[in-house]
């Protein structure tokens, strides 16, 4: 287990055009249509188009992201790894 302390996640969206997100841990990978993060809460995609990140603080946990946002989804890691560990084989 980690000793980390967990960091607070929450998600502030501004007309479905800008996000700022805290308790980020990392980014995974990302493109104009989906963004894949690793939070605390488990990996979650936003999906959309023509996103973009203006800023990842890797100190603070934080991310501001733009673009037209169409959907946030969390997912868990399994006894098999994670939904990327499976896509990526």
């Amino acid at each position: 287990m980690s000793s980390e302390k967990p960091l607070i996640h929450n998600i502030i969206i501004e007309n479905r055009k800008k996000s700022t997100l805290s308790g980020i841990k990392d980014v995974l990978g990302y493109d104009a249509e989906s963004i894949y993060l690793l939070t605390d809460m488990g990996n979650l995609t936003i999906k959309g188009t023509d996103l973009k990140i203006n800023r990842f603080s890797t100190n603070e946990g934080e991310l501001d992201i733009e673009g037209l946002i169409v959907a946030f989804v969390y997912t868990h890691e399994t006894k098999n790894g994670n939904l990327f560990s499976k896509i990526f084989k």
